[in-house]
């Protein structure tokens, strides 16, 4: 069994990870710790591999060299736990467009075999405000509520990591103000967020520790607070 911290949570460690595609290295030799009630923004220009690591975590992308380890052990002795332990959002939906809002939802709960199905779908999807759009086909809805679908898709299951590839994408101004405000929430419960996103304001408005990636490898990993924004380049 993973090995428990004392808050009784098991959590995430990247070991001198490294991932390939073809000549390209994505990651170089990542070492990460992530603890139980984390909340850390993942920043970084395009290509630092912020998706990549993201992928890794959720168990998506096998590392080419070094280990993922969940509570201790390798991440992927006890699949099905840790699928159980994460809720991810990709950067695309990966919805099913002929479902509706609710049926995505269902077919999710479905596999993680949840109980009380029916009301956790309702509850989840009048969270994210989408009550009103439960029997709309995804493909009918805007960009925005499908980004919504897929937050209450990964919130579903009552996980405890969120890994959140560019969350509020598509969010008008309300919905991404009532998900940061979600967000925030989420150490308190005792859950670990892991996020990305490309404006440094509204990251930095929902995390308390700051990793930022360049080229692959980490270049700052700290307190956000104590952060030299202008010596790592990034501008408030």
């Amino acid at each position: 069994m993973p090995r428990e911290t004392p808050h009784g949570k098991a959590g995430l460690e990247l070991r001198e990870v490294s991932k390939f595609f073809g000549d390209l290295e994505a990651l170089k030799k990542i070492r990460l710790r992530i603890e139980p009630g984390d909340s850390l923004l993942l920043y970084g220009p395009n290509g630092a591999g912020k998706t990549t690591l993201l992928r890794v975590l959720a168990t998506l992308s096998r590392p080419s060299e070094g280990q993922v380890l969940f509570g201790g052990e390798d991440i992927y002795r006890n699949a099905a736990r840790t699928k159980a332990a994460i809720g991810f959002v990709s950067h695309a939906t990966f919805l099913y467009g002929e479902l509706t809002a609710f049926e995505n939802l269902e077919f999710v709960g479905t596999l993680f075999r949840l109980d009380n199905l029916e009301k956790k779908v309702r509850d989840v999807l009048d969270r994210f405000g989408l009550g009103g759009r439960a029997k709309v086909p995804v493909r009918e809805l805007s960009r925005g509520f499908q980004q919504r679908v897929s937050l209450a898709r990964a919130f579903l299951h009552d996980p405890d990591f969120l890994l959140l590839d560019e969350p509020f994408t598509g969010l008008d101004a309300q919905a991404a103000k009532n998900l940061a405000g979600l967000l925030r929430e989420l150490p308190e419960q005792g859950k670990t967020l892991v996020f990305s996103t490309h404006d440094f304001e509204q990251g930095a408005a929902v995390a308390r520790r700051l990793v930022v990636l360049e080229e692959g490898t980490v270049r700052y990993d700290g307190e956000l607070s104590s952060a030299r924004l202008e010596a790592l380049g990034i501008g408030r």
